[in-house]
Order: C-alpha cells, then structure tokens, then sequence
C-alpha cells in the first residue's frame, strides 16, 4: 500500500493528476518516437532514391559521351567516303570522255541504215498511227457517226443500233 491510496485528499482529482498526467507524457513520448521512426525510414527511402538518380544520371553521361564519339567516328569516316566518292566520280567523268569515241563509233557501225521508203510497215505493229481528233464533243457530233444522247431517244436504248452501223444484207 502506498500513502496516497491511504489518504485521499493526496490523491487529487480532476484535470491536474500527476498520475494522468505522467501517462499522458508517456503517451505522447511514445507518438513522437513513432513519428521520428518513421521520418528516419522515409529520409533513409529518399537517400536511396537521390543516389539511384545520381547513378542513373552517371550512366546517361557516360552514355552520352559514348554516343559522342561514336558520332564523331561515323562523321569522319562519311567525310572520308565523300572524298573517295568525288574522287571516283571525276575519274568516271574522265573515262567516259575517253570512251565517247569508241561509243560514238560504235553507233555509226551498227546503225539501221533502211530508208523510210523501203521499210516495211505490213506488221500492224509498224503501222503508223491516225491523228487524234481533237475538235470539241459538239463539232464531232454534228458531224457524227457519233450519236448524240441528248437528240437520239433510240441511243438511250443499249439495244439499239444505228443505221449506219447495220450490215446490208447480202444479195442472192
């Protein structure tokens, strides 16, 4: 037994308990080292994260100077390959104004020397072509074998003929 349950009037009452109170510090100690925990592990999540960015921010520069020089090699050698390019192209130019000759020679050789009069034109293929009737739709109407949609009730008709197109009938 201690003496403030032997005496009451020590004991206390109301809001300003000492032993309430004490719990009530406790309590708070308590939330407070929770809290202190917890921000801990959330700084400590955050330090990970900071060196997770500067290791990745590394790798993205080396990388990046790696993609540098790499452009800078195929760079020299396309200026390599331009050169040797302009270099095959004039010795091309060179050697087809030597060959020309030889060419030209070649063609007069082996030319097709059939006048126009003696060729033959027999194969349809080799038949020259009529001009092309470019006059307007009117005129060529008018003058017609064409048939006229709009004057002709018989041409709406696809069974319909023409007259001029009809065959005469043999004579027996």
């Amino acid at each position: 037994m201690s003496i403030s349950s032997l005496i009451p009037a020590l004991k206390g009452s109301g809001s300003r308990r000492a032993a309430d109170k004490v719990d009530a510090l406790r309590e708070e100690n308590r939330k407070l080292l929770d809290r202190q925990l917890a921000a801990d592990d959330f700084f400590a999540i955050l330090t990970e994260d900071r060196n997770d960015v500067y290791a990745a921010w590394e790798f993205a520069e080396q990388a990046r100077q790696e993609a540098e020089m790499v452009a800078s090699c195929i760079q020299a050698e396309r200026d390599e390959l331009l050169k040797e390019c302009v270099e095959w192209r004039v010795e091309a130019q060179a050697l087809r104004a030597r060959l020309a000759p030889f060419l030209a020679a070649e063609a007069n050789a082996n030319r097709v020397t059939v006048p126009r009069m003696v060729r033959d034109t027999s194969a349809f293929e080799d038949q020259a072509t009529a001009p092309i009737d470019v006059r307007e739709l009117r005129e060529r109407f008018a003058s017609g074998p064409v048939v006229s949609l709009h004057h002709s009730p018989q041409a709406a008709n696809p069974a319909h003929v023409p007259s001029w197109a009809m065959a005469e009938p043999a004579a027996s």
